[in-house]
C-alpha cells in the first residue's frame, strides 16, 4: 500500500482505451467513501465522457489542454461559499487519484482556473449557481508520467531535511 501511494503520479498523456465501467465504479466508490468535514459529503461527482465536452474543458486554458487526450474526467461540485469544502474537495481529489492508480489507470488534475473559467465550467456541466468545480481530474490508461507541457518543472522531491522540523520551525 505505501509503494501505490509514493508511485502515485499526476498523469497527462493517456492511451486511447475507454476506462471499463466497473474501474469507474471502483474509483468513485472510494471518492464516496472518503471522510468529509462533520461527515457532511456534501460533493457532486460528474463523470464526463462526452468527448466535445472533454474538448471544450481542455480549451479553457492553455496549462489544461492534454486533459483532451483522456477517456474521462471526474469533476468534483461543491457549495461555494463554504471554505471546508475545500479540503473535502482535496481529500476525494486525492483519494481518486491513488484508487486510479490501484486499478492500473493514472489520474492528472486540471484547474479550470479564474471565475470566469469557472463559471463557463457550470454553463458546459449544468452545474447550479450556488455550487462551484474548481477543478476535474481525468482517469485513463497513461501513457507516459511525462509532463508534455512546455516549461514543465522536473520531477522528484525534496529530501526530507529540507522540509521537515521537529518541535519548531526551523531551516
Amino acid at each position: 500500500m505505501i509503494g501505490t501511494l509514493r508511485t502515485t503520479r499526476q498523469i497527462r498523456q493517456y492511451a486511447a482505451e475507454p476506462v471499463p465501467d466497473g474501474v469507474l465504479r471502483q474509483i468513485l466508490q472510494v471518492a464516496r467513501w472518503t471522510g468529509s468535514s462533520t461527515n457532511r459529503q456534501e460533493w457532486h461527482f460528474i463523470v464526463v465522457r462526452d468527448r466535445d465536452t472533454i474538448v471544450k474543458l481542455s480549451r479553457l486554458r492553455t496549462p489544461i489542454s492534454w486533459i483532451a487526450g483522456a477517456p474521462l474526467g471526474i469533476a468534483i461540485v461543491v457549495d461555494e461559499d463554504d471554505a471546508s469544502h475545500a479540503y473535502d474537495e482535496g481529500r476525494a481529489t486525492e483519494r481518486i487519484l491513488v484508487a486510479a492508480h490501484a486499478l492500473g489507470y493514472g489520474g492528472g488534475i486540471a484547474w479550470y482556473g479564474d471565475a470566469s473559467q469557472q463559471a463557463e465550467v457550470k454553463k458546459l456541466l449544468g452545474i447550479p449557481a450556488d455550487k462551484t468545480a474548481r477543478q476535474i481530474v481525468m482517469i485513463g490508461r497513461p501513457v507516459s508520467p511525462t509532463d508534455p507541457r512546455p516549461g514543465a518543472r522536473p520531477g522528484g522531491r525534496k529530501p526530507l531535511a529540507e522540509i521537515v522540523s521537529y518541535d519548531r520551525y526551523s531551516k
